[in-house]
């Protein structure tokens, strides 16, 4: 029978190969979207064209085809998702770390603790930048295990005149 269409790379799959992609296939907590991936890769190696195997699992021809190639290209580790465009960094792994030390190791002037605001103000990130970093590294100045001493300078210390007489009677 004359072939058609643009000529597919070759598919051939070693034995571990072969028996991975089946493991995965049978196993009942594989991800659908992988099981799927896999079943187009045994399909494929046993010689089946992309519209064979879209009209026998069920994706498009594009999409095996897709899946095909980039298993030539990448083997098994091609089956998983790639990265997305998107816009690249604007904060640094400087800034990261600048944003974490100064977090545990100094506090603001005239206050007690880090705000993401006053944190992003000295800075000079966005505050939802602070606040991403914070919540990555698991920060929350604004909680402290520790007993910490009052430093303002009019704290007064209180003490109440305790008599025996209102220990006893617990007024």
């Amino acid at each position: 029978m004359a072939r058609t269409g643009r000529p597919k790379a070759e598919l051939t799959l070693s034995d571990e190969e072969r028996a991975a992609l089946k493991g995965w296939v049978r196993r009942r907590s594989t991800p659908q979207a992988w099981a799927l991936r896999c079943r187009i890769i045994l399909a494929c190696a046993e010689g089946f064209s992309n519209k064979d195997v879209a009209a026998q699992l069920g994706p498009t021809p594009h999409a095996v085809g897709r899946w095909r190639a980039r298993f030539v290209q990448y083997r098994i580790a091609g089956l998983g998702d790639m990265p997305r465009p998107g816009g690249p960094r604007t904060v640094t792994d400087e800034q990261v770390a600048d944003v974490v030390t100064k977090t545990l190791q100094s506090t603001p002037k005239n206050a007690t603790q880090w705000s993401t605001r006053s944190m992003a103000k000295e800075l000079g990130l966005s505050q939802s930048s602070v606040s991403r970093i914070w919540r990555a590294f698991g920060l929350q100045p604004h909680r402290s295990e520790t007993f910490k001493l009052c430093t303002d300078p009019y704290f007064v210390d209180m003490k109440l005149p305790l008599d025996r007489g209102h220990l006893e009677t617990g007024i």
